[in-house]
């Protein structure tokens, strides 16, 4: 395990180096269009060992001292209150998330644009809010017939009735708190503004999947049709690159679908397109900077079979529908994989088998596989995180870590005091507990001294866990799956 197949300083230097050429392709002013997530690209991370999740900041802040980001959001998103399933907050709420987090580096927030505007209450709200904490916010309204009505769309009367945005660097960063948000509108528009206050502006899209060359079936670029199986992408060798330069190229359905009505856009506004093909308009360089092809090959198909998991689960809970399941069962066949290729899968299930009740697995770094099975104290999940810790720490696995002396006063405060009905404790309350041990007992210290080994660690349960539970593993950095199956039989689930 933890076997790197992406070097990431590499990546770094790459890819800052490639933004300022294109930044200077255009004359000094480039607006780039930054898709996925800038903060906290575990997925990047997963299917790319070594690719660090706050590479792409880390990237930009070499470029700080010419860049500045714009956010972007739409006004039906902020009525709507739409949330990010990743961080369980409204978009408008991680917009200030977003300034404060670019803030926190060193990165300069020009202002944040509200999209698709026609006087939404909640917008507007939101507007007042930004602009008193003294943000510049700028509205940008639809526009008919978009996005093929080109002649309607590069007029006055259509990116002419924006709001231009007042910009000072030559590097003008466009992301936003998720998709759908209208980036590329915000991008063209300001083409369009720029062109006619007689500035020469470019545009660029930085996204980091699909690769674009790698091949079209590779298990990275498979791994992120998973990842969006849900927004129905599909990954497609790009023509209009085959066409142009007779060379093969990966881009995705929505970018190939829109790029004749972008590039008729762009002769509107200049005369003629920059780019022949949507692969031309990427400035990403992460396929340059793979070490280890085989590592990323199988870090990928592993990722391919937790996205089944989580779809799964998410179909049990009226969350994915059968078709993304369905997509993701083909993804599985194409990348050769099954779920007995999850190595902590089987050894969960046998001990659920022998007990007859829910368990847990956790591989180890080193390959060792630890489970867990539930009692009358410890969930199977809490029971599996103690045994990888004095798996870790070397600890005889009959010693205790947590004396049943200390757990039953804290069952008898969960069902008497806080009403609870489970007795078990959970994940976060073990980890609590285990810290209160630590002040004394210098073998509970020295398990609790191994959480940060648990970091990447893979982690299987045989039924859906709950909230508390999924967040633990996640804030310890281990990838868990589970099987579509609840404990019980009750309709509600906390």
């Amino acid at each position: 395990m933890n076997k790197i197949g992406f070097d990431n300083e590499k990546y770094l230097t790459m890819q800052s180096e490639h933004i300022r050429e294109r930044i200077g392709q255009f004359g000094g002013k480039l607006y780039l269009e930054f898709g996925g997530k800038l903060f906290d690209d575990y997925h990047a991370s997963r299917v790319l060992p070594g690719f660090a999740p706050d590479s792409k900041v880390r990237m930009l802040a070499q470029l700080q001292d010419q860049a500045e980001i714009v956010i972007v959001i739409s006004a039906d998103d902020i009525e709507k209150s739409k949330v990010r399933s990743d961080l369980g907050i409204t978009y408008d709420s991680d917009v200030l998330r977003l300034i404060d987090a670019f803030r926190g580096i060193g990165l300069y927030v020009g202002s944040v644009v509200v999209t698709k505007y026609t006087g939404q209450t909640a917008a507007e709200t939101f507007k007042k809010r930004l602009e008193s904490l003294e943000v510049p916010v700028y509205l940008h309204y639809p526009i008919a017939g978009y996005p093929g009505n080109v002649p309607l769309i590069v007029s006055d009367e259509g990116y002419g009735k924006n709001e231009y945005i007042v910009t000072s660097r030559p590097l003008v960063v466009v992301t936003a708190p998720g998709p759908g948000s209208g980036k590329m509108a915000t991008c063209l528009s300001q083409l369009y503004h720029e062109n006619k206050h007689g500035v020469k502006a470019g545009y660029a899209k930085f996204e980091t999947f699909p690769i674009w060359n790698l091949p079209l079936k590779h298990p990275v670029n498979l791994a992120y049709e998973a990842a969006t199986a849900d927004l129905k992408d599909v990954n497609m060798i790009d023509p209009f690159h085959l066409e142009a330069y007779n060379v093969t190229t990966v881009n995705y359905n929505r970018d190939v679908e829109v790029f004749p009505v972008v590039n008729a856009i762009f002769e509107k506004i200049f005369g003629e397109s920059p780019y022949k093909s949507p692969t031309d308009m990427g400035v990403n360089m992460a396929g340059n900077c793979i070490v280890d092809d085989e590592v990323c090959r199988e870090a990928s198909r592993q990722e391919i079979i937790r996205r089944y998991y989580q779809t799964k689960c998410d179909v049990k809970k009226g969350m994915a529908d059968a078709d993304t399941l369905h997509k993701q069962e083909l993804l599985m066949n194409q990348a050769k994989v099954t779920e007995a290729d999850r190595a902590v899968v089987g050894p969960a299930m046998d001990v659920a088998e022998a007990t007859g009740a829910p368990a847990a697995a956790i591989e180890l770094p080193d390959g060792r596989i630890v489970t867990g099975k539930t009692s009358s104290l410890l969930g199977a999940s809490s029971a599996a995180l103690l045994n990888a810790l004095k798996a870790l720490a070397g600890i005889p696995d009959p010693m205790h870590l947590i004396s049943p002396v200390v757990i039953e006063p804290i069952q008898k405060l969960k069902i008497e005091g806080l009403h609870n009905h489970n007795p078990r404790l959970h994940t976060d309350e073990v980890l609590i507990a285990l810290s209160i041990c630590a002040a004394t007992n210098p073998v509970a210290e020295l398990a609790l001294n191994q959480l940060g080994a648990l970091k990447n660690c893979e982690v299987h349960s045989t039924v859906i866990l709950s909230q508390v539970d999924v967040l633990t593993f996640k804030k310890l950095g281990m990838n868990l799956t589970c099987e579509a199956v609840y404990q019980t039989k009750k309709l509600y689930h906390k």
